[in-house]
C-alpha cells in the first residue's frame, strides 16, 4: 500500500525492515518506538478491523504527526509487515515436541488458529504474500521441526506449513464470518427457508438428502479439529 493506502508496486526490501535500525540514525530523538507504533496499528486493527488501519489513525493512537512515521513504516504495505510479525510473537516456540509429527501439526495449527481469533485481522493481512519477520521465523522453526520425522526434504515441509497456515486462515475467515451470520436469528431463520426451498423443489435430491439427515451440534472447537485430522492425516497418505 502506499501512503495514501493505495497498492504500492515496490514491496518491502525484507533486509532492510528486519535487519535495519528500528529508528532513525539521524535527528532528533524520537517520543516513540517502531514498536509503539506496531502497537498502535495492532489495538486498532484488533477494535476496529484492517481496514481502519490508517497511517492518520495511527499517528493520533501515538500522539504524533503523520509525517513523522513514515521514517518508521514508509507504507501500509511495511506497517502490515510489522503487525503480522508483532502478533506472531505471542506464538510459543520453546515448547518440547512429543516426536509424533502428526500431534506436533495439529498443536502448531491450534495455537495458529487462537491468534487469528484473538487477531480477527490475521486472516485477511496473511491473504497476500508477507515476508517472514523474527517472531514468524521463529515459529517456522517450531513447524519444521515438527515435520522432521516426516523425512519430507526442505521444500516439502515448506509446503506443508503453508498450506497448514491457508487451511488455518480460511478456516478461521469462515468462523469469524458464520458467528457474525448467527449474531443475526432473522438472517439465520432467512437462510434456513430458503435452503429447505430449494431442497424442496425436486432438482436439489442430494441437497434435500443433507437437509434431512441430522445435524451437528456447532461446536467450533470440533469443528476445526475434525477438519484438521482431514488434513494432517491427508498429508500423511503419499
Amino acid at each position: 500500500m502506499t501512503r495514501d493506502g493505495g497498492s504500492g508496486a515496490t514491496g518491502v526490501d525484507p533486509q532492510q525492515l528486519w535487519l535495519g535500525p528500528a529508528q532513525p540514525r539521524r535527528g532528533r530523538r524520537p517520543a516513540f518506538s517502531r514498536e509503539a507504533i506496531t502497537e498502535a496499528a495492532v489495538a486498532l486493527a484488533d477494535a476496529e478491523g484492517l481496514e481502519a488501519v490508517t497511517m492518520r489513525r495511527v499517528a493520533e493512537r501515538v500522539g504524533a504527526g503523520v509525517m513523522s512515521l513514515y521514517s518508521y513504516a514508509p507504507d501500509k504495505e511495511t506497517l502490515l509487515e510489522l503487525m503480522v510479525d508483532h502478533v506472531s510473537g505471542e506464538l510459543p516456540t520453546a515448547s518440547g515436541l512429543t516426536g509424533d509429527w502428526r500431534a506436533d501439526l495439529r498443536e502448531v495449527a491450534h495455537l495458529q488458529r487462537e491468534l487469528m481469533l484473538r487477531h480477527p485481522w490475521l486472516p485477511a493481512a496473511l491473504s497476500t504474500r508477507r515476508v517472514p519477520g523474527p517472531n514468524t521465523l521463529a515459529f517456522l522453526e517450531r513447524a519444521l521441526a515438527a515435520l522432521r520425522p516426516t523425512g519430507l526434504d526442505g521444500a516439502a515441509k515448506l509446503e506443508v506449513f503453508a498450506q497448514l497456515t491457508g487451511f488455518v486462515a480460511g478456516h478461521v475467515a469462515h468462523e469469524l464470518a458464520q458467528a457474525s451470520v448467527a449474531r443475526s436469528p432473522s438472517r439465520v431463520a432467512a437462510e434456513a427457508r430458503y435452503l429447505a426451498a430449494m431442497a424442496a423443489d425436486g432438482r436439489h435430491p442430494e441437497l434435500a438428502g443433507v437437509l434431512a439427515a441430522p445435524g451437528r451440534a456447532q461446536d467450533p472447537e470440533a469443528t476445526f479439529a475434525r477438519f484438521l485430522n482431514r488434513l494432517i492425516d491427508g498429508l500423511g497418505s503419499d
